[in-house]
């Protein structure tokens, strides 16, 4: 499975760097985030992070869960993420913050699995719910929230 998602800020790449960065910050910004903590933090955006959100339906909200090893690179301004537990264990994130024309930046996060570890099944649930129905949709709103975010303290 692999999923891309992507948008475009009206905003600094450093900015917005930091607000994909700061995950602990994301339950204030981001409603569908249920919490952020870190079981293990070895500074600015590095650890063992535990995340939780909330993936909304018509007539109700699934709670999602996932831990990773988060790292940061601050000069190639991306985060990367290996999910250590949770359904989606083994799945490798990478934020992605470049800077464009007049002022923009191109934000892009890349999530690559090979499923659950479920026999016959696992990568069909993977390509064909999982990834499309959960990853990509939380991603999306993730992506949307941070740049909300990176555009009104760019403004202030």
């Amino acid at each position: 499975m692999k999923t891309i998602d992507e948008h475009v800020a009206q905003a600094p790449p450093d900015l917005c760097f930091e607000v994909a960065a700061n995950v602990e910050d994301w339950p204030r910004i981001l409603p569908h985030y249920r919490w952020v903590r870190f079981h293990e933090k070895k500074g600015f955006a590095s650890g063992v992070v535990e995340m939780a959100a909330w993936r909304p339906f018509p007539f109700f909200r699934y709670p999602t869960w996932w831990v990773s090893e988060m790292e940061h690179d601050p000069d190639a301004r991306t985060v990367t993420y290996r999910h250590i537990d949770g359904i989606t264990r083994q799945m490798d994130v990478v934020w992605e913050v470049n800077a464009m024309d007049r002022g923009r930046t191109h934000l892009r996060i890349v999530h690559e699995w090979d499923g659950p570890r479920w026999p016959l099944i696992g990568g069909i649930a993977a390509n064909l719910v999982i990834g499309p129905w959960f990853v990509s949709h939380i991603a999306g709103r993730t992506l949307a929230g941070v740049v909300r975010e990176a555009e009104r303290r760019a403004r202030s």
